[in-house]
C-alpha cells in the first residue's frame, strides 16, 4: 500500500505533481526553527494558535464525509465508511495532545479558543470544512485524509528529526508535550496511505478527466493553505527576537499573552 507505483497511473501522476505543493509545507523554515529550538516564542504561539481549529474540527470533518456513505453500496465506500469510524475517536484524542502541547508554550485552551482574529491560519480550517460539505466523498478524502494528514506526518518527522526540541523542554512536561508530535510522525506513516488507497479504490484505474482534475486541486488547495498558515505564524518572528524560544522553562508559566 506505500508504494506509489502499485496505484493507478492517474493516482501517480496526481501525486508526482503536486509534490511540490507538499515539499513547500513540510521543508517550511518554521519546522526547522522549531527542530532545532529556535522558533520564537511569538511564531510558535501563532502557530498552535492559528492550527487549533483544523486540530479541533477534524473529526467533523471525517464526520461529514461519514454522512455521505451508506454500508455495502460499493468496495470503496465500505472501506471509507470502517476507516472513518476507526478514526474519528484517535483524532479526538489528537486535539487533547494539541492542547497539553500548546500547554508547553504557555498557552491555555481557553488561548487556543481565542485565536479568532487569525485568518491567515484559519484558511485551512475553513478549506477543509467546505471541502467536506461540498466535494465529493473521493476529493473530500484526498484533502483531508490523504493531503494534510501526510504532510502532517512528515513535518512531525522532521521536528522529531533531532532531540533538540523535546531537550529544550522541561523534564517534567516533556513527554506529554511531545505526544502529539510523536504520535503523529509514527502513527501518520500509513494513515494517508489509507486514505489514498480508499481514493483510488473510489474512482477507479479510469476516472473521467474531470474527476482527476477536482483530486487534483483539493490536494493542491490543502497544502496551499497549510503553506498560507505556516507563512503568517512565521511573521510572528518579525515581533520578536530569536532568543527569545517556545522550547524552553520560561515559556512556561508566562502571565500575560499577545499572540498578535
Amino acid at each position: 500500500m506505500k508504494s506509489i507505483g502499485s496505484y493507478p497511473v492517474w493516482v501517480q501522476r496526481v501525486v508526482r505533481e503536486t509534490s511540490p505543493h507538499k515539499h513547500r509545507v513540510v521543508n517550511h523554515e518554521l519546522f526547522s526553527l522549531m527542530r532545532d529550538a529556535r522558533l520564537p516564542l511569538a511564531a510558535m504561539r501563532r502557530f498552535m494558535v492559528g492550527v487549533w481549529p483544523t486540530i479541533e474540527q477534524f473529526p467533523r470533518f471525517m464526520a461529514m464525509n461519514l454522512k455521505k456513505i451508506g454500508y455495502g453500496d460499493s468496495v470503496g465506500e465500505d472501506m471509507a465508511r470502517r476507516y472513518l469510524m476507526q478514526n474519528i475517536r484517535v483524532e479526538q484524542k489528537h486535539a487533547e495532545h494539541w492542547a497539553t502541547w500548546a500547554g508547553a508554550a504557555g498557552l491555555s485552551l481557553s488561548d487556543l479558543r481565542a485565536g479568532g482574529e487569525f485568518e491567515g491560519l484559519q484558511a485551512l480550517a475553513h478549506w477543509c470544512w467546505y471541502v467536506c460539505d461540498q466535494a465529493s466523498l473521493p476529493v473530500a478524502i484526498a484533502a483531508t485524509n490523504y493531503a494534510v494528514e501526510g504532510a502532517t506526518g512528515e513535518w512531525s518527522c522532521v521536528v522529531c528529526s533531532k532531540d533538540t526540541y523535546a531537550r529544550s523542554l522541561p523534564e517534567d512536561v516533556r513527554g506529554p508535550a511531545m505526544r502529539w508530535l510523536k504520535v503523529h510522525a509514527e502513527y501518520d506513516d500509513t494513515h494517508p496511505w489509507e486514505a489514498l488507497d480508499i481514493v483510488a479504490t473510489l474512482l477507479g484505474h479510469a476516472p473521467n478527466p474531470q474527476e482527476i482534475a477536482q483530486v487534483r486541486r483539493a490536494i493542491q488547495s490543502s497544502y496551499v493553505y497549510m503553506e498560507m498558515a505556516l507563512d503568517h505564524a512565521l511573521m510572528a518572528a518579525l515581533h520578536g527576537s530569536f532568543d527569545e524560544t517556545a522550547s524552553n522553562a520560561s515559556t512556561l508559566g508566562v502571565d500575560t499573552l499577545d499572540v498578535a
